[in-house]
């Protein structure tokens, strides 16, 4: 598996869940309290480095967002 070096992204689909979320009209916040109520926790900063590729992401935390976003993983990696 490739590490991670300094001043590469944590993550690959940050750009597009972004883009997913600014589609469906919600905010940073609204995202993170919609995956609350699925039990996946990810605060309001977490979602901002998430977008900018800073922080890593879970598979959980992908298929919840992929969920309350309505688009699919193969969106999402961009496949």
């Amino acid at each position: 598996m490739k590490r991670i070096r300094e001043n590469e992204k944590a993550n690959i689909i940050g750009e597009r869940i972004k883009e997913a979320r600014l589609k469906a009209g919600l905010s940073q916040q609204e995202l993170s309290n919609k995956l609350e109520l699925m039990a996946v926790y990810v605060c309001r900063g977490s979602v901002s480095r998430i977008e900018t590729g800073e922080r890593a992401i879970t598979d959980i935390e992908i298929d919840a967002i992929s969920q309350v976003l309505g688009v699919s993983l193969d969106y999402l990696f961009g496949r």
